[in-house]
């Protein structure tokens, strides 16, 4: 038994020791203060930057129609620098597929958010869009890009969006993290039977929204075979305090489960 990020952990033999899931930090925060201002404070590439010399395994970015964070020629100019992985998520239109295959970062991730929602709050119905996503599976694949489905935690969703060809699906996490501060292990349960079927299925999972330091060990350590925790909100709320540097340095920690 050991103790991180204030909960007491056993090592899962399941892990790989070695191994970790990797943290891709979502940036779109700190473009929406830039822009609330104008110019170009913060900078979002310095700041993107900053985060894969402090440790950060990806950047992800999520440009809305209406660009109210991250704009278009931002996804450009981060293309020209990341030197881990590029992850661009969002609702794939036309104008998005666009953009995604030009600049080919190193994974997409469909998301079905509506232009008027504030953030990301269901995933997609995978058996209803089955079509749909497996054409455009294809685009991207024909692009050398890695693709991953955002689906609600729902075994049929993982089964369905294998279907479609996707490499990896990513867990939305949300009702997780409402559930988890006051019972963890029903939070766990309710994510189990998805993860264990994308594991059975051979897909690569992820997992993102409202993960942060109280609930990302306990994912990590019920399902180890995570690759990839996409995190923004929280990273950027709790650099408030700590800095980004010392921020990256708990997520880090937390991922941590030998």
């Amino acid at each position: 038994m050991h103790r991180i990020c204030g909960v007491w952990c056993q090592t899962n033999p399941q892990k790989t020791i070695g191994t970790m899931t990797k943290l891709s930090i979502n940036i779109n925060k700190v473009a929406t203060l830039r822009n609330a201002r104008g110019g170009n404070l913060p900078d979002v590439e310095r700041f993107a930057a900053d985060c894969e010399r402090f440790g950060a395994e990806g950047i992800t970015v999520h440009p809305r129609p209406d660009e109210r964070h991250i704009r278009h020629s931002d996804v450009y100019l981060l293309k020209q620098q990341i030197a881990t992985e590029f992850n661009i998520e969002g609702n794939p239109t036309e104008e998005f597929i666009a953009l995604v295959t030009e600049v080919r970062p190193t994974q997409v991730t469909l998301v079905p958010d509506d232009p008027a929602q504030l953030t990301s709050n269901h995933g997609w119905d995978t058996r209803t869009h089955v079509e749909k996503l497996t054409h455009i599976v294809e685009r991207f694949h024909a692009c050398g890009i890695r693709v991953s489905i955002f689906v609600d935690a729902e075994p049929e969703m993982v089964e369905w969006a294998k279907k479609t060809g996707a490499d990896r699906v990513e867990l939305y996490t949300g009702p997780y993290s409402e559930v988890y501060d006051r019972d963890p292990q029903k939070a766990l349960e309710m994510c189990r039977p998805a993860a264990e079927k994308a594991r059975e299925m051979g897909l690569g999972m992820n997992a993102g929204h409202d993960l942060n330091l109280r609930n990302l060990n306990a994912f990590v350590k019920a399902f180890p075979w995570t690759a990839e925790v996409s995190i923004g909100h929280a990273v950027i709320a709790d650099a408030l305090y700590f800095g980004i540097e010392e921020t990256i340095r708990r997520y880090k920690q937390c991922l941590k489960i030998d």
